[in-house]
């Protein structure tokens, strides 16, 4: 299987040359970048790509901004979050705008990896230092756990949240892919959510999963 194509976009171009040497060293494919938002939706057309890194914080059009508009030209493009920013309103937003994974830039190459080939699959990734981040975040607001999941469709969303696909949670848990393929439509329907990555968020700020 051929390695992902990949577009870096980061309005430091000392960083996305740093980034692509890393991706580059470990055998991806970097085929394009871009330094702003509105760079990348110009050059999008023409460039072949499978996963962006997409910066937040950029002149212009944000990286929440450009991910829903590039969504709207491919939308078969994995986005993946790469921000300084550890505050849970980034990363709503960037859910909200259909990014796929989540990423600190000071994250290890090994991690990076990681999250490439996960989201090139078609599952999410976050940092592990974001979640945790997030997880804490949420906790000390006391929220009460939300009920408005039945047992079942919670016990669907921990297996939602541990990334396997619906044929793999029907056979986890003894019942068919199509009952499943319900449950996880309720599920959405119940939460408000739109992806997987979403999901994620509710269940850690409701207690679902814990990190």
């Amino acid at each position: 299987m051929n390695s992902p194509r990949i577009i870096l976009v980061d309005d430091h171009s000392l960083f996305r040359k740093g980034l692509r040497g890393l991706l580059e060293h470990n055998g991806c494919r970097v085929t394009g970048e871009a330094g702003s938002g509105e760079e990348l939706l110009a050059i999008l057309p023409d460039c072949e790509a499978d996963v962006v890194f997409m910066d937040f914080s950029m002149p212009g059009l944000d990286g929440a901004q450009t991910t829903e508009q590039a969504l709207a030209l491919r939308p078969d493009l994995r986005i993946i979050t790469l921000s300084m920013f550890g505050e849970e309103s980034y990363y709503s937003r960037m859910v909200e705008a259909g990014a796929r994974g989540f990423l600190l830039k000071d994250s290890q190459i090994c991690e990076v990896l990681e999250a490439v080939e996960t989201v090139a699959a078609g599952g999410s990734y976050f940092s592990p230092q974001l979640l945790a981040s997030l997880t804490h975040r949420m906790r000390t607001r006391e929220d009460a756990q939300d009920e408005q999941l039945s047992e079942r469709e919670r016990e669907i969303l921990v297996q939602i949240c541990r990334g396997l696909s619906n044929q793999e949670i029907a056979d986890c848990l003894f019942i068919s892919k199509r009952t499943v393929d319900k449950h996880r439509a309720n599920i959405l329907e119940k939460t408000g959510c739109k992806n997987t990555a979403s999901l994620v968020v509710y269940a850690i700020r409701n207690g679902v999963v814990e990190v």
